[in-house]
């Protein structure tokens, strides 16, 4: 059972002290469902009937508040989502009545209706400590509903709550530290850690004997702000999600309501988004990324070795990226080995100039960066790796190279030495064939940019142990990744579902319609970035090697391209035939593909359950939330029970529903 949040209310002198509270450590953060709520009404009786001069509310430590339960939307109905809206609007409402100041004192992390129920304070407080403080309703396919579109532009002003509340979450849910918050006007003070309830008490009884004075903000530009707001908001969503434009009109409104309006227009914005098929689906990929991918029901329960030395063979971009994360995040010994000294030495100043801009950013003290700099070594040789307990191949993408390099690995490096590979489409399987000891071959697929994408696919082979599977795992989670459990086979679950819907787009391409107009059609249904560039992202020669590869293994879905393998040449796509697409053709081909790759990824058992495969689209490939990854959408759409006679959540276990 889930840990209940309480408001728990202590005595200091005259002043109430709140304690927002779930009797679990900063790890479980605390949520506002409907028992909380009912806690939060409790407590509020108490301050209303009390005898104090001020209140001050606070967080457990390391967490202020997280705020709405989502556990509680899936499936919700309209009335149910405007009456759970107008229930946290009349207890905010009534915290903001209260006939004395209050401060929320924000010592740690706060999120969504934590914010709301600090705007709705007479002030706020917060700890220097504090790294991560947002709006993520966006993100999700929702938007702040309990007076947060209304309390914020009427504090900041109309310009910097975009920033807030529609812009950051559309740049991957970006957060705000203490500085930013107090710099934008939303915190009144900025205060230490170490005296930080004692400061804000302090501040509390300063109201409770002076009001604060604030200015009011400017809204005389707020034609112009709301014009481009909407302008970037289409540039990134391309009108795929209400969410952004929903928001924009209630943070537009703040301007001319009254509060009492405002609330009421958050309450049947709410209503029509919360039940719909955007914010259904961004639920749904929430439990996927924040809570089954970190406790996996696949995780593998054999012990996992202790890694305390890690080799590296390739000194090329992804490798280097690679060997800097295992630096960073593992602090142990790195041996890097290529077939030149010159790319070797490269290599190594890189990974060393990197943990240099790590101290100047000041997340290193300089001791530090010198220790981890000389963690990093490597040659032409196979010398540093004879201790070695994992080693990681990144060479080129060619099976009798890889073959190679793991054939001579095994001469030197123990038996009880895991040896992974990140290669992106070929047979792991294969690659282990002619090894003494195949069961510790496995697969490690990073995503590029390997710093920043969350997915790790972990690819079992046909003979891969599982003392190899748990220790690439327990490595993958200690790199801060997200991993899933794949079993080898061509392209594994990203990249195949990625190539799949890339022939598609090249027929498109193939048949005389024009890149920009292939590149609409795909945004269209909300894609991060247009195929085009993404293509040059991942490279045009790497993207028709993918798809060579997958033409060996499934000829018949994956045809050779003409036009990629023109792009990957440096030249112009090749026409073979003038008969364009249409958006609409377009769209339907290319969900049509991507509903067949996951079918067929299913039925042979690449991945046990469709959530698996959503998960690798969304921290893999940045699809966005409010398609579920994909399978969601296809269901919604009626598309995979048009394709295949059931949806995808039958394929579902119940737990991950």
């Amino acid at each position: 059972m889930a840990p209940v949040t309480e408001f728990k209310l202590a005595r200091a002198g005259d002043i109430a002290l709140v304690t927002i509270d779930n009797g679990e450590d900063w790890t479980k953060p605390t949520f506002f469902g409907e028992q909380a709520l009912e806690s939060l009404d409790r407590l509020l009786g108490e301050l209303e009937r009390g005898t104090f001069s001020a209140a001050v509310i606070t967080g457990k430590p390391f967490f202020f508040a997280a705020g709405a339960d989502i556990t509680e939307f899936p499936g919700i109905t309209r009335e149910r989502a405007i009456e759970g809206a107008r229930a946290g609007h009349e207890l905010f409402g009534r915290l903001r009545g209260l006939p004395f100041p209050t401060v929320a004192a924000i010592n740690g992390a706060c999120l969504g209706g934590g914010v709301e129920l600090a705007l709705h304070c007479t002030a706020r407080t917060i700890s220097t400590a504090v790294r991560h403080f947002a709006f993520p309703e966006v993100f999700l396919g929702l938007f702040p509903a309990w007076g947060g579109t209304q309390l914020l532009p009427r504090l900041i002003g109309p310009d910097a709550a975009i920033k807030v509340i529609v812009a950051n979450p559309l740049r991957q849910n970006r957060m705000l530290g203490a500085a930013e918050v107090a710099g934008l006007g939303i915190a009144d003070r900025l205060l230490e850690p170490a005296e930080f309830i004692d400061e804000s008490l302090a501040f509390a009884r300063e109201l409770a004997a002076q009001a604060l004075e604030r200015g009011k903000p400017d809204w005389s530009a707020s034609e112009t702000i709301f014009r481009r707001a909407r302008t970037s908001v289409d540039d990134t969503v391309h009108g795929a999600a209400p969410a952004p434009y929903a928001a924009l009109d209630l943070i537009e409104g703040a301007g001319d309501w009254s509060l009492e309006e405002g609330y009421r227009h958050e309450e049947d914005a709410i209503g029509e988004l919360l039940p719909g098929p955007q914010a259904q689906a961004s639920i749904y990929a929430f439990h996927l990324v924040e809570q089954r991918a970190k406790k996996h029901p696949a995780r593998p329960i054999a012990p996992p070795q202790n890694v305390r030395k890690v080799g590296i063979v390739g000194a090329g971009l992804m490798a280097r990226q690679i060997a800097t994360l295992f630096l960073r995040r593992l602090e142990v010994p790195i041996v890097i080995r290529d077939v030149k000294q010159e790319i070797v030495d490269e290599a190594i100043a890189d990974i060393r100039a990197e943990i240099g801009r790590q101290v100047s950013k000041g997340r290193y003290e300089e001791g530090k960066g010198r220790f981890l700099a000389s963690l990093v070594s490597g040659d032409i040789g196979y010398d540093g790796f004879t201790d070695c307990d994992l080693v990681l191949e990144a060479v080129f993408e060619e099976l009798e190279i890889k073959k190679q390099v793991l054939g001579e690995l095994e001469q030197v490096v123990t038996d009880e030495c895991i040896l992974a590979t990140n290669t992106s489409a070929l047979s792991i399987t294969d690659m282990a064939a002619d090894l003494r000891r195949p069961e510790r071959v496995g697969g490690m697929h990073f995503f590029n940019p390997v710093a920043l994408m969350p997915l790790l696919e972990v690819v079992r082979a046909a003979d891969t142990d599982d003392v190899t599977l748990a220790t690439i795992w327990d490595v993958g989670e200690r790199l801060r990744k997200r991993p899933i459990p794949v079993n080898d086979a061509p392209g594994f679950v990203v990249n195949r579902v990625l190539t799949r819907m890339t022939r598609v787009i090249m027929d498109a391409i193939e048949h005389g319609t024009p890149v920009e107009d292939v590149d609409e059609a795909v945004m269209s249904l909300g894609m991060p970035m247009a195929p085009s560039v993404l293509l040059q992202m991942v490279g045009p020669r790497v993207a028709n090697h993918v798809l060579e590869r997958m033409h060996d293994a499934f000829p018949d879905r994956f045809p050779l391209s003409p036009a990629l393998a023109a792009i990957a040449d440096g030249g112009e796509p090749v026409v073979v035939e003038e008969e364009p697409r249409t958006r609409e053709q377009i769209v339907e081909d290319v969900l049509e593909a991507v509903a067949d790759e996951i079918h067929r990824l299913l039925e042979e058992g690449v991945v046990a359950e469709a959530a698996d495969v959503d998960t690798g689209l969304l921290l893999g490939a940045g699809w966005p939330f409010f398609l579920g990854g994909i399978t969601k959408h296809l269901d919604q759409i009626g598309l995979s029970e048009r394709l295949f006679g059931h949806t995808f959540a039958d394929l579902r276990a119940p737990a991950t529903a």
